[in-house]
């Protein structure tokens, strides 16, 4: 795709982090650097994914052009930064423009003043009348051959110049544009609308709008850029859309049309879409496009380079930093989304559950090293390896410069020290538990629920945990991660708490006890250390500690704290 249509703000034309540590661990592929980039995936497949820019990169950033402006740069200056070793140059000659929106075989108009047909065979051109009768003229295929015909009260053949067939494709123009008629709806075109044969032969026939190429530009940049921005950004996009037009005409010269209008090139509206404003930048830029090696320029341009450029497949679109596109009014200079993994798992259903997302390749240029060239989707079954453009169409992403957020999980591991932590690397991916989530280190575990957060276990604590039941038992998730405290160890739950000295072991301690016990100062009230978990009493519980109790009474639900 060439030039694509820029996504901006509703209220300004009709047409908007953190995530995972990396290491560069050497080159990849010619201009990629390989990266170990591993993102795990949480068990409710939900992943925040965070980005720079709208678009590929490549050539000018529309925002950037912008930016540029409002900084007092010049449209010269502004295309000379984005297209870097390109000379200047005049366009000649007509473009062929094919109109999409004219489904149909036939090319249906208007009346217009002086409108005329021009027997494309014979090359003779015949006036039509401007009967008051007549509502539309259009040019049609009758057993293969291109016919005019009129509506009245029905279509009727018109004989041009005496003659009932055309000897060739037929085309209309007049000295105004021209009200073309499609199955969508009409539009005004300056020029020659034409009733062209895809091939030799055919019988079908497509509408083609032949024009000046600075009037076709007129009718592409308020479509690609908003009339109303600084009008120097404005004639930099004039000349962006007309040198890749030129470009784009270059390599079709004997196609039956040499662009089309939609963003598979340039949107182009006709003169319906024109507006004063960008009519005037198309005027003050009048048939100026770049060049390079002699040649038109390939001048890619998107929405917003995020802050960097990217290379393209000429030298001219080079990968640099942008300092322009980053202005207050860029809504997708930076941007964020939450996605559902689970497409990819319907998608490439052999990958099994999908377990981590692993960018093997970037650019190498700017933060997260840059733009995604290639993922590994790492899951139970197995993997898959997609390019970052695949990513990005899959999620309906910005651009291809994107990290993806850290579950709670692993961000509490990176915070604690990752792999020289004292939990190790990791050994699973997220699994769920009761009340919440789970995964496994090479020595502990992260339990994670969005009420309690993402705390670490391991050692004793772990051991007296998961004997006593784990999240399932009535200590819930941890609340705490595991503490030091004094000459032992402390972790908190949501129904208690787990205690560990060498003397007396891991003790687990529960319900209001529990809550007693934290109210008097724990392991500063007195009490010393727990001697064994919760044991039942005549009308209640007890926890026996190393110089006291803590009793609990049913009946009336109070507690007595009693040192010894």
């Amino acid at each position: 795709m060439g030039a694509r249509r820029m996504a901006v703000v509703a209220a300004v034309v009709a047409m908007a982090g953190a995530g995972g540590a990396f290491t560069v661990v050497g080159a990849g592929p010619a201009g990629a650097v390989a990266t170990d980039q591993t993102y795990w995936v949480p068990v409710d497949k939900t992943v925040v994914v965070r980005g720079h820019g709208y678009g590929h990169g490549h050539g000018m950033s529309q925002y950037g052009a912008q930016g540029a402006a409002l900084e007092g740069k010049t449209y010269k200056e502004i295309v000379d930064f984005y297209y870097p070793k390109t000379s200047w140059s005049k366009v000649v000659g007509p473009v062929r423009v094919l109109i999409t929106a004219d489904t149909s075989d036939d090319v249906v108009v208007s009346p217009a003043n002086g409108l005329t047909v021009r027997d494309l065979g014979d090359g003779s051109t015949h006036v039509l009348p401007t009967d008051t009768g007549v509502s539309k003229w259009r040019l049609n295929v009758r057993d293969g051959h291109t016919v005019v015909e009129r509506y009245t009260d029905r279509w009727q053949r018109f004989r041009a110049g005496g003659n009932p067939t055309l000897s060739g494709d037929g085309e209309f123009f007049a000295k105004t544009p021209v009200t073309l008629w499609t199955p969508s709806g009409a539009k005004r075109y300056r020029g020659i609308l034409r009733a062209a044969s895809p091939s030799s032969g055919s019988k079908a026939r497509d509408t083609v709008n032949v024009l000046s190429m600075d009037r076709y530009v007129m009718g592409v940049v308020p479509y690609e850029m908003p009339a109303s921005w600084h009008p120097e950004a404005v004639k930099a996009q004039a000349i962006a859309a007309r040198t890749y037009a030129t470009w784009s005409r270059d390599q079709y010269p004997s196609r039956y049309y040499q662009i089309c209008d939609t963003t598979s090139c340039q949107v182009y509206g006709g003169a319906s879409g024109e507006d004063a404003r960008s009519n005037k930048a198309v005027t003050a830029t009048r048939r100026e496009i770049l060049t390079y090696g002699g040649k038109p320029a390939f001048t890619q341009f998107s929405s917003s380079s995020g802050g960097w450029t990217s290379a393209g497949s000429v030298p001219y679109l080079v990968a640099k930093a942008d300092p322009y596109d980053g202005w207050s009014g860029n809504p997708v200079h930076d941007w964020s989304t939450t996605v559902d993994v689970s497409t990819f798992e319907r998608s490439y259903p052999s990958i099994g559950t999908l377990q981590k997302i692993r960018v093997t390749n970037r650019d190498g240029n700017g933060e997260w090293q840059g733009r995604v060239s290639s993922v590994v989707l790492d899951g139970s079954d197995g993997d898959v390896t997609i390019s970052g453009d695949s990513f990005r169409w899959a999620f309906g992403l910005r651009s291809n410069w994107f990290t993806v957020d850290p579950t709670p999980i692993i961000n509490r591991w990176s915070r604690i020290g990752g792999e020289t932590s004292p939990i190790g690397a990791v050994r699973s991916a997220e699994f769920r538990v009761e009340r919440g989530s789970v995964q496994r280190f090479a020595k502990g575990r992260i339990y994670y629920s969005r009420g309690t957060g993402a705390r670490e276990l391991y050692g004793p604590i772990l051991v007296r945990y998961q004997k006593a039941g784990a999240s399932g038992s009535v200590l819930g998730l941890p609340t705490t991660p595991v503490r030091t405290r004094l000459a032992g160890l402390r972790t908190l739950f949501q129904g208690g708490g787990i205690y560990y000295v060498e003397r007396t072991g891991g003790v687990m301690v529960t319900g209001a006890i529990s809550r007693a016990y934290l109210r008097a100062g724990e392991l500063k009230s007195g009490l010393g250390w727990p001697l064994g978990t919760n044991y039942a009493v005549r009308g209640g519980q007890r926890v026996d500690f190393e110089h006291g109790y803590i009793r609990w009474f049913r009946k009336s639900g109070t507690t007595r704290v009693v040192r010894t």
